[in-house]
């Protein structure tokens, strides 16, 4: 079984106010924010975008996350590395850590299973 595509793109930021507003000016809506600077805007059925605000003596990043229609099923290629293993989040999915051949990380993502 293979990834699906991008499920979405996670940004930190030092002002999560002022990127949200960024995003609601290109078209995203925010469909939910959450009580700790941080929230999820989408546009249409794209993939949606992840804010979360982090102190100022950390820098902003961008992740990429691809979408795992089924986190069991998963199997990686023999010449992928595996940082993280599929794992359970506060916020409903699965996650998995990725590295590629150039040492760039990605997040894959799949439903948790009830």
């Amino acid at each position: 079984m293979a990834t699906e595509g991008i499920e979405a793109v996670f940004l930190t930021t030092h002002n999560w106010g002022k990127a949200a507003k960024f995003f609601q000016t290109l078209g995203y809506e925010l469909e939910f924010a959450t009580d700790h600077n941080s929230g999820q805007l989408r546009n249409g059925d794209s993939p949606y975008v992840f804010i979360a605000e982090v102190p100022e003596d950390r820098e902003p990043q961008t992740q990429i996350v691809m979408k795992v229609p089924d986190a069991d099923a998963f199997r990686p290629g023999p010449d992928v590395e595996v940082v993280t293993p599929f794992e359970d989040t506060h916020y409903g999915t699965r996650e998995m850590t990725v590295r590629d051949p150039d040492g760039r990380l990605w997040s894959l993502q799949a439903p948790r299973k009830n």
